[in-house]
């Protein structure tokens, strides 16, 4: 199983970005599917992750209301809508997957030690 993550880079405080994570050797429909970031220093965090049947996502308060997560089980692919981005959103942003089926979104978020399909992660700076 692979997981390839895309989309990162540099970008002015209050811009977007989107992410996007392409899975090959695991067809998505029936798996939690999630993004987490790790900052310098700190540690990492699970900030959008849903489940396969489509039920609520989990945010954390960080990124509630900024964040989107989606998916397109037909293209084994999954997205990060980032909106309104803060310089404390700077990080190295990680997709995921876990070979444990039908996660919930929560569940997946705070896998421990981390969720079992883990992709490579991809550097959002977010600057002026």
């Amino acid at each position: 199983v692979q997981l390839q993550a895309s989309g990162g880079g540099l970008v002015q405080p209050g811009g977007s970005l989107r992410l996007s994570c392409t899975v090959s050797g695991l067809t998505l429909d029936n798996y939690a599917i999630g993004w987490f970031r790790q900052a310098p220093g700190k540690e990492r965090e699970g900030v959008s992750c849903v489940s396969s049947w489509g039920g609520a996502p989990y945010y954390p308060d960080s990124v509630k209301g900024r964040f989107t997560i989606s998916r397109d089980n037909g293209k084994n692919t999954f997205l990060l809508q980032m909106n309104a981005l803060k310089p404390e959103d700077t990080a190295v942003y990680y997709c995921a997957s876990d070979p444990v089926r039908y996660l919930s979104g929560y569940n997946l978020c705070h896998r421990s030690p981390r969720p079992g399909y883990w992709g490579q992660g991809t550097q959002v700076t977010v600057s002026s």
